[in-house]
């Protein structure tokens, strides 16, 4: 039943209009997203498991995610105070952030993606990447 809600959400948002403040962008860009640990192999070593996706379009404050699971190893991608690492590939480089996850949705229907769709919500990125990040948000045909 909670994905007939997004769904349905998604869908009135289309034809009623959107509420969002901040200018999105339709663009692709391919990320690497995976989740904060604290854990350590017994060598010392961090193991880091990753995903691979694209963006379906960002403004200054989040990103619209696609990915081709929901889960990254036995962990839920979209949860209570979870925290995503996310690796967005810009043209003129890589950034680094964090970003909470809004609300997710299976694109089932949908003739051109597959996968599920992720809006997150950027909560952390270091200043550099940041200033980085806002210049090609404000103008991402320019790069």
């Amino acid at each position: 039943m909670p994905e007939l809600a997004r769904t349905i959400v998604a869908r009135l948002r289309q034809y009623v209009g959107d509420r969002r403040h901040s200018k999105r962008q339709r663009v692709r860009l391919n990320f690497s997203v995976s989740l904060p640990s604290n854990t350590k192999s017994l060598n010392g070593s961090q193991r880091v498991i990753s995903m691979k996706g694209h963006t379906l379009d960002l403004s200054a404050n989040g990103l619209a995610l696609i990915v081709p699971q929901i889960t990254l190893g036995e962990h839920h991608l979209v949860g209570e105070n979870r925290l995503l690492n996310l690796k967005l590939e810009l043209p003129d480089g890589q950034v680094e952030l964090q970003a909470a996850p809004v609300r997710y949705e299976r694109l089932e229907d949908n003739e051109l993606e597959t996968g599920y769709l992720i809006a997150v919500k950027i909560e952390h990125m270091p200043d550099n990447d940041r200033v980085k990040f806002l210049e090609y948000v404000a103008n991402p045909a320019a790069k």
